[in-house]
């Protein structure tokens, strides 16, 4: 190989390390990013629930307008409305998965607070939230299915420096946008919340069916045998008998009847002789 294509093939070697590092640097960086927008472990001032609605207030005059608000800031999207947080309070509001920012810069609403509607929000927002689309002619969201008011969740991440009430929103006419809080609500952790495992019910094995039951068979006693006439013996019984009487005298008596046998030869032979030597000699005494 040749300086010169190994130089080719360093170089080309070193341009492959470099992408994967750059490629995992960027993964790690993704997922970093998306860690931080779930919001676990985010210290916040304080969170809650409550009833939204919604204004615009340009200072034209229109549609019930009572001028520019109250912070000196003109009307804009996530400019929002609050009966007794400081103004300059920072915080976003959560509605069917929506996330949606904003900065209190206005006092209000007013006789809705006392039945609960604790928060006026911008009319671009309330119509990004729930589906419909801001009238810049008549100052009203339209296309969201006539919706004036919905239940949000709210988390305030940062209270403002000047008067109001630094804790759970308080009605208009209760004044409480006008004093100095000295005692804030303390700072609380939002944590992701855990995902719900579905329930899973433990179902009772199946039963076995039930075996197919058998047919019951009775059992039946065994055919008597003919009776005999007394006395009488069959053939097949006679043989039996001698057979019997065979295996007796000989398998029985372990091979006794053949030695009786030899032996009465023996002695039948013995007699003999000597019978035949008695007589030779009575003769033989007669003859002298």
């Amino acid at each position: 190989m040749t300086f010169s294509a190994r130089t080719r093939l360093l170089n080309a070697t070193l341009t492959t390390a470099l992408g994967l590092a750059l490629t995992a640097g960027l993964s790690m960086a993704t997922a970093g990013t998306a860690h931080a927008d779930t919001d676990t472990g985010q210290k916040v001032m304080l969170k809650g629930a409550t009833t939204a609605s919604y204004y615009w207030d340009d200072g034209s005059g229109r549609n019930g307008d009572t001028g520019l608000p109250a912070s000196g800031k003109p009307m804009q999207k996530g400019l929002a409305a609050s009966p007794s947080w400081p103004l300059l309070t920072e915080g976003y509001v959560l509605y069917k998965g929506k996330k949606a920012p904003f900065f209190v810069g206005d006092r209000g609403p007013g006789v809705p607070s006392n039945r609960g509607i604790m928060l006026d929000l911008d009319a671009k927002t309330f119509a990004d939230l729930t589906g419909g689309t801001f009238d810049s002619d008549s100052l009203t969201v339209q296309g969201n299915g006539g919706k004036g008011h919905i239940k949000v969740d709210y988390v305030i991440t940062k209270w403002g420096k000047g008067v109001g009430t630094k804790n759970h929103p308080k009605p208009f006419s209760t004044g409480a946008w006008s004093v100095k809080d000295t005692d804030p609500a303390e700072p609380v952790m939002l944590t992701q919340p855990k995902a719900v495992e579905p329930r899973t019910e433990s179902k009772p094995a199946p039963k076995a069916a039930p075996k197919a039951a058998e047919p019951r068979t009775e059992s039946k006693p065994a055919p008597k045998a003919a009776a005999q006439p007394s006395g009488a013996k069959t053939a097949g019984t006679k043989t039996a008998e001698l057979n019997a009487a065979k295996v007796s005298a000989t398998g029985d008596q372990g091979g006794i009847a053949p030695a009786l046998i030899l032996a009465f030869v023996l002695v039948a032979g013995g007699g003999a002789y000597a019978a035949t030597r008695f007589l030779s000699r009575s003769r033989a005494g007669a003859d002298a």
